[in-house]
């Protein structure tokens, strides 16, 4: 089998907590895992809309919680983690070598705690009132679940452009994150492919009206030119947790975006 499709396996290794095998792999699968990250993300989103779709009678609060339970559940809270340890090392500190100390420290300060909270009440709150405000015709029953797959799917682009982008620059090694991030161009055009192909089927569906995917689109990407300057200034590339910042606020943004642009429920 090509390198470019075992790729796939390495990229729920690596992503999920699910028991897909296939470890050890090999370099060339480990650099394309990162074009398979939308899909991993589209899976993940799947399962959360499942989830979102069971519990939805108990109200969209408590849907919108317990599929965000799942995705983390999924993926070990992978993200979140990333996230959390960016706020500590970026929100407290201002010496270069101090931010990867904190980087390297498990334990969680004031910045990580704070900043946990707001995205996860951020994800929650925008899914429960995206529930509640008019969709496009015939995607009533689906929208919000049609929703979940796209963010998460989506979500997972922004970081293998700034793999492509930016230099990788911890200090640790044996860095987890480190064995993917040879990601170039064509990982990157690999991700932005499932990325259109979602965003098509979206379309499709109706789940989303052209004009707001674009606007989505267009708000997770000015997040993400924004979080790349600012790691490019701070420390000069890229780490593992800075991906994960990225993949959470890209789906905040995404996810604040369409709320935006569809206003006031009726």
């Amino acid at each position: 089998m090509p390198a470019i499709l075992r790729a796939c396996r390495a990229a729920f290794f690596f992503l999920t907590r699910l028991p897909v095998g296939g470890f050890p792999f090999t370099e060339a699968e480990w650099r394309w895992a990162a074009g398979w990250f939308p899909f991993v993300g589209l899976v993940v989103g799947a399962v959360m809309a499942c989830v979102w779709l069971a519990a939805e009678r108990a109200g969209p609060l408590v849907a919108a919680t317990l599929a965000t339970g799942a995705g983390m559940l999924l993926t070990g809270c992978f993200h979140e983690d990333g996230l959390a340890d960016t706020a500590d090392a970026l929100g407290g500190v201002v010496d270069r070598g101090r931010v990867f100390e904190i980087l390297k420290d498990s334990r969680i300060g004031s910045f990580a705690a704070a900043c946990l909270v707001v995205v996860l009440l951020l994800r929650i709150g925008l899914l429960a009132r995206l529930a509640a405000l008019p969709s496009t015709a015939g995607a009533t029953a689906l929208a919000v679940p049609g929703l979940i797959v796209l963010s998460q799917g989506l979500a997972r682009v922004p970081p293998v452009w700034l793999m492509a982008a930016l230099p990788y620059v911890t200090l640790d090694d044996v860095s987890k994150s480190k064995v993917v991030t040879g990601a170039g161009s064509g990982q990157a055009w690999l991700a932005t492919t499932w990325m259109a192909l979602a965003l098509a089927a979206g379309v499709w569906w109706g789940v989303v009206r052209p004009i707001e995917a674009g606007i989505a689109v267009a708000a997770a990407a000015a997040v993400t030119a924004y979080l790349g300057w600012r790691f490019r200034r701070r420390i000069g590339g890229l780490t593992g947790d800075f991906l994960g910042a990225v993949e959470q606020c890209g789906e905040v943004a995404f996810l604040l975006a369409l709320a935006l642009v569809r206003g006031p429920a009726p």
